[in-house]
């Protein structure tokens, strides 16, 4: 093995989704978005970024921190249903030709990211979108309250 890989190992897998998410969180804030991580909706699914834009839309943000990851994760599909637009963030050395091109797309690291493709617009319904903003807002409060007060939360959601 050589000297430098030694002295330098390759990120762990759950390095790179870190830096990867704080990336494309940071790039969405500077895009004047409110962000929350691992929001769940009512099917299950747990969203790894949830943006709420100045106009209302949701986006929904899969990360993904190599190929292997994203060609065993089959349910990103599921998350059209909760956001009027869908994207990947990945590496900058992530292969981009091998993702959809009709989902949006931010490369990201652990300093911040580019929007490199608008994710296509599919409108949530009104009476979901009320439901999903109320959650995010909810979820968001909730971790504040958190760190405010970790030992007065018992029963509130997080």
């Amino acid at each position: 093995m050589p000297a430098l890989a030694v002295l330098n190992p390759a990120p762990a897998r759950p390095e790179i989704t870190r830096s990867v998410c704080r990336g494309a969180s940071r790039h969405l804030r500077e895009r004047g978005y409110a962000v929350v991580k691992e929001m769940t909706f009512a099917n299950g699914r747990r969203g790894d970024i949830v943006a709420l834009l100045p106009s209302g839309e949701l986006w929904v943000v899969e990360v993904k921190s190599g190929v292997l990851d994203y060609r065993v994760d089959g349910k990103w599909p599921d998350y059209r249903d909760y956001c009027d637009g869908f994207l990947f963030a990945v590496a900058p050395d992530f292969p981009q030709e091998i993702l959809p091109d009709d989902v949006g797309l931010i490369v990201a690291d652990g300093y911040g990211g580019a929007l490199l493709r608008e994710p296509p617009r599919h409108p949530l319904a009104p009476a979901r979108r009320k439901m999903l903003t109320i959650a995010f807002a909810r979820l968001a409060a909730g971790r504040l309250a958190q760190i405010e007060d970790p030992d007065g939360l018992d029963g509130l959601a997080r």
